[in-house]
């Protein structure tokens, strides 16, 4: 008797693990309806108007895009870099940007765009280029 218990206890808890793991597909999808859902809106940086996350589950990529106020110009670019950095670091550091999900093979691509959807700023954030962030 004890033995049939245990087993069928075994097996409620191994359908429990399997079904509470979540792979990286899983994680990327929950994480862009997250972003879009609850980061998004409240979401305050320096010139930042709106800004949106995409998924893209077959290639493993997430895209963030950050659409501001300012023109485009070459030396809007040079400005724009440097608070581009700054307000990465600070996702990063929030879990805005999860680094589990990076570690785990999913590149974040981040567009700094310019008042007319324009590229100010680009930057891919992989496994390898994380190790130099931090």
């Amino acid at each position: 008797m004890i033995n049939k218990l245990s087993k069928i206890v075994f097996a409620i808890l191994a359908v429990m693990v399997l079904i509470g793991c979540k792979n990286t597909k899983q994680k990327l999808q929950e994480y862009v309806v997250t972003y879009n859902n609850t980061i998004a809106p409240g979401f305050r940086a320096e010139n930042v108007t709106l800004t949106t996350a995409r998924g893209y589950i077959n290639d493993n990529k997430i895209e963030l895009r950050f659409e501001t106020d300012l023109k485009q110009s070459e030396a809007k670019k040079a400005a724009v870099s440097v608070a581009f950095a700054r307000m990465r670091q600070s996702m990063i550091k929030k879990d805005q940007i999860p680094t589990e999900l990076i570690a785990e093979g999913v590149e974040f691509h981040l567009y700094y765009l310019a008042d007319d959807n324009t590229v100010l700023n680009r930057e891919v954030l992989t496994k390898e280029s994380l190790q130099y962030l931090k």
